[in-house]
């Protein structure tokens, strides 16, 4: 296909002088065609012409190499000869990484802000989410060349922690080295409630946040207070790290919110009277003036709020890395929020606003559509998560899923498959082999679960779904992938049987060749448009051709096995490479 989309650029070049990147699509099948370009629409505007004139003079261009056909109102329908299509896929299988590169986000320095969870907390299902969405972000930036720095910021400082430890100062007969983080969770909802239902509280939680400024600000540790805090600040970092490395997702920096206040607090103060404005003693942005809403900047006891720290991150991450682009990670629920923070550092450091990227997503609910609070104690912690995905793989296992066997759960992935058996029974596995363990299933489990839906609206997460060895899951994907392994290592060990595709066959290996060669144009997409959710659609929808194939073709010992062989190895490097971008690596067994 790319070759197609250079040879059409040059073309479109010598006949029109114009430069654009035309659009080419799979054909719809009723065409009979391999692939189509609404390109003539395109350039209709550019040069003036009908598309139907603008096709036929295409065409032209292409009447000794390809068999293209013209449809209303100028869609040029192109034919691929099959040699020119399998030598794109002997590209795909001896030259991957050559065949499938591209250098877009070449010299830019691109800073992934994800995760950012609040010390002092416990981590959500949420924190779980945004952690593997910007990972797989990440990871597509990197391959297209980019300098990604994935930062993390949290809240060190700031109410939430005065609720944690208001609550924390009440507790006795426990020590600080027998402090844990269920213990400082458990602190903040009961801190949280009080701030909520007793105007005592509220004022002595009022009074704490304010002094936890200064024992950060001096690095206080004598009182009672300042231990707790920086006790319970160790704990929350250690327990993310631990976290991190369990789902595979790594950072660059971390920007305690702490380390940023200071920097929010001069931009605030040195903008005060022409962005921001003094009201009842505390410092506003009154957004209503650009359609918003107004928020407050510092508040009456003269401390930085989370807008005034937000912008002291904007800035110092500037100052570090000076970034093309900052993309930032959030829930839906931050989405006015961060408008009206980006709006009142328009009006003094534009520059700035509009490298920013604000990204967004829904909530994650089981199946019930229960909507949960960390704030209330109800919510479903990331932890949680992985140990449902991996009970319901123990089921697997132990066959109370749909009545199956954990003995026939393999036979199961066949039939899925096909009814063609070419690949080792499980006795000829290697002992060398790594065999994928439950946890690692679990996890690309849950990472595909979340990635394959289109980021923005909320997600429904379903363990038993997310497990399938059918259906459109992580699982599926592993089992195909390793099933394609397996062929490759089979190659040249039944050349006593010999059989010959038939013509009603060459159908499934062309459309699977067609299906491998989209990677490239997919794979670049979904980096622009930092939309994961397109690679595992792509993935799964190779994985289905894939099947097809495996059902109606033999491969080891056929007359055309070496051919065959590189469509197989085309599509296992397309599938290993798909799945790293999404975080998943694809073991030798399962």
């Amino acid at each position: 296909m790319e070759k197609l989309r250079n040879k059409m650029q040059e073309v479109i070049e010598q006949l029109f002088g114009v430069k654009v990147e035309p659009i080419i699509t799979p054909a719809p099948e009723a065409t009979g065609a391999d692939y189509a370009s609404n390109v003539a629409m395109q350039l209709a505007k550019l040069v003036h012409k009908n598309p139907m004139v603008i096709a036929e003079m295409i065409k032209g261009e292409f009447a000794s190499e390809l068999r293209v056909e013209i449809a209303n109102p100028g869609f040029l329908n192109f034919s691929i000869p099959n040699h020119e299509l399998l030598a794109e896929v002997g590209n795909y299988a001896h030259s991957f990484t050559e065949a499938v590169a591209w250098h877009d986000y070449a010299n830019q320095t691109i800073v992934a802000e994800f995760s950012d969870p609040n010390p002092f907390k416990v981590l959500h299902v949420g924190h779980l989410y945004t952690s593997i969405v910007g990972d797989s972000i990440s990871r597509l930036l990197e391959f297209g060349k980019a300098k990604v720095v994935r930062a993390n910021f949290g809240g060190d400082v700031g109410l939430h922690v005065a609720k944690t430890l208001y609550a924390l100062l009440k507790r006795s007969g426990r020590t600080l080295a027998q402090l844990t983080i269920e213990d400082i969770a458990q602190c903040y909802v009961e801190g949280t409630r009080a701030y909520e239902e007793d105007e005592a509280a509220k004022a002595t939680i009022t009074k704490l946040n304010k002094e936890i400024y200064r024992i950060n600000a001096e690095d206080l540790h004598d009182s009672k207070l300042a231990q707790l805090y920086w006790r319970g600040r160790e704990l929350s970092y250690q327990y993310f790290e631990e976290f991190y490395a369990q789902i595979g997702v790594k950072f660059d920096k971390f920007y305690p919110e702490s380390s940023v206040a200071d920097r929010g607090l001069l931009e605030v103060r040195a903008h005060t009277g022409t962005t921001y404005e003094e009201s009842d003693g505390a410092v506003v942005y009154k957004g209503e003036k650009v359609g918003l809403h107004t928020r407050v900047f510092i508040n009456r006891e003269g401390v930085p709020t989370y807008e005034a720290k937000d912008i002291g991150l904007i800035f110092t991450k500037w100052d570090d890395w000076h970034f093309d682009e900052s993309i930032v990670v959030t829930g839906n629920e931050q989405s006015d929020y961060m408008k009206v923070v980006l709006a009142s550092v328009s009006e003094y450091a534009p520059q700035l606003v509009d490298r920013t990227t604000h990204l967004t997503h829904g909530l994650v609910k089981l199946p019930g559509n229960v909507k949960m609070s960390s704030r209330k104690g109800n919510f479903l912690k990331a932890v949680e998560v992985l140990e449902m995905v991996e009970e319901n793989l123990q089921d697997n296992a132990n066959g109370t899923i749909n009545g199956v066997s954990g003995a026939k759960m393999a036979d199961v992935n066949d039939m899925a498959h096909s009814t063609n058996a070419q690949v080792p029974d499980d006795e000829e596995k290697s002992s060398n082999e790594k065999i994928a363990t439950r946890k690692e299933i679990a996890l690309a489990a849950i990472k595909y679960a979340f990635l394959k839906y289109k980021m923005g609206g909320d997600i429904v997460f379903d363990p038993k779904e997310s497990v399938s060895t059918t259906g459109n899951s992580g699982v599926y994907l592993l089992y195909s992938s390793v099933r394609a392994r397996k062929i490759l290592q089979k190659q040249n060990r039944m050349v006593e049987r010999t059989f010959e595709s038939s013509p009603e066959s060459s159908i499934y290996e062309k459309n699977l060749c067609k299906k491998v060669v989209q990677y490239k144009d997919i794979i670049r997409e979904a980096a622009v448009d930092k939309a994961p959710y397109k690679i595992c659609t792509y993935l799964y929808e190779l994985s289905q051709e894939f099947s097809r194939f495996y059902e109606h073709i033999k491969v080891s010992g056929n007359t055309r096995e070496d051919e065959l062989m590189d469509i197989v190895r085309a599509y296992y490097n397309v599938m290993e490479h798909g799945l790293a971008m999404l975080g998943i690596a694809v073991p030798e067994a399962m």
